[in-house]
Formats: structure tokens, sequence, C-alpha cells
């Protein structure tokens, strides 16, 4: 889906704690139930030292549903308590894309 812009990217970028305490399968779960919310166009994550996040979707109140869904906050609530150092969330129009793939060997 994504191609056809506008859109919106939730760009979640953090820092972790040194302890696991069922993160990633919280992340495994949050990833499932997002894909699930009307308005959702997808996601792509990294981590090293920095984690970073990007979640894809069709508007601002998408976005905003998504934040005060139940579930997600119960999450939210557990990076606070348990998984995260620091953080810091970024919500961007994404007016224009494009991209490049190589020749496959």
């Amino acid at each position: 889906m994504l191609g056809m812009t506008p859109y919106y990217a939730v760009i979640f970028t953090s820092i972790r704690t040194d302890s696991d305490h069922g993160y990633a399968e919280m992340a495994n779960q949050m990833e499932k139930l997002a894909t699930q919310q009307p308005g959702y166009l997808g996601i792509e994550s990294a981590r090293g030292d920095l984690g970073i996040t990007v979640s894809y979707w069709k508007s601002l109140e998408a976005i905003a549903n998504w934040k005060a869904n139940t579930d997600h906050l119960f999450a939210q609530h557990k990076g606070k308590t348990h998984w995260y150092k620091y953080y810091k969330v970024r919500i961007c129009l994404v007016e224009r894309e494009y991209d490049f793939r190589g020749k496959t060997i």
C-alpha cells in the first residue's frame, strides 16, 4: 500500500534498558495488533544501540486511534516502566517517496 502519497510516518526512536522483561513477545503482539487497525499501511524496524521503528498510516486519525488502543496503552506503560531508557516519537507527513532496487545476482 505504500507508494500512494501522501501518508503519515510515525518514527519511534529508542534506547532500551538491559533487561528484556517480555519485550520481544510484546513487540510481536503490538506489530500483529497494529496490522489489524484501520488506516495501518506497514512497518519497518531496525535495532542496534538505538532502535528505530517507523510505522505508516493513512491519516492522523488512524494514528490517534492506534495510540489510544487499550492494549497499546498497556504496552506504552510497560515501555516507560521496564523497557526504555529513552524514546522519542515523531509524526511526519510523507509527500513523496522513491527507492532503488539493485540487480539480483
